[in-house]
């Protein structure tokens, strides 16, 4: 039993602190972009040494988002948002739906390319599809548009069936559990969100 522990530490760890950064996120705190700076630091040599290495790269720009989310949750503004207020809740504007659309396909079929072509991936397809999404999803969570679940929920599913093909087993048991959180998530920030209009 030891031995099993020992072995999966650091699955383990980033998994505590995988569990830390989802319920932060559930609260819109923006301390959830502390952990994760940590986390996915930790992430790229877990995913790397299971020859997920998109998920290894993945984890290099999660650590850099972190950094731009906090900034974003911090100083950046949104319209009609006063000096004082914090970054509000919204939904995506319409004219952003087909950009966005179109990164993701460019980014699922360039990611596809650099994991066929030099590693030896044996899942590149959904590699790549986790991936691209999470390039958005890390977006749409720093600019706080509520569609930001809707991205996750679909990584995190994806991600858990990878985990147990990959022996990462308290991973996989996280992204399972991100599935539900996520789909909570999404009706905690609407209530949210519709408080915030009302007060203003």
């Amino acid at each position: 039993m030891m031995d099993y522990i020992a072995s999966h530490g650091l699955d383990i760890f980033t998994t505590v602190l995988g569990l830390i950064y989802i319920l932060l996120e559930y609260r819109a705190s923006i301390w959830l972009w502390a952990v994760g700076i940590i986390m996915p630091a930790l992430d790229v040599w877990l995913y790397w040494s299971h020859g997920l290495y998109g998920d290894a790269g993945m984890a290099v720009y999660y650590t850099v988002a972190a950094v731009y989310g906090y900034a974003v949750w911090k100083f950046g503004k949104k319209h009609n948002q006063t000096e004082k207020e914090e970054l509000p809740i919204t939904y995506m504007k319409k004219s952003l739906y087909l950009p966005t659309a179109i990164f993701f396909l460019a980014a699922w079929g360039i990611t596809y390319y650099i994991l066929i072509t030099f590693t030896n991936s044996t899942v590149p397809l959904q590699d790549s599809f986790t991936n691209a999404l999470s390039f958005v999803g890390l977006w749409a969570l720093a600019r706080k548009y509520i569609e930001q679940w809707f991205f996750w929920i679909l990584v995190d599913a994806v991600c858990c069936y990878l985990y147990i093909v990959k022996g990462i087993p308290f991973k996989a048991g996280l992204y399972g559990l991100y599935v539900i959180i996520a789909v909570a998530g999404y009706f905690k920030w609407k209530k949210m969100m519709k408080k915030e209009q009302k007060e203003n």
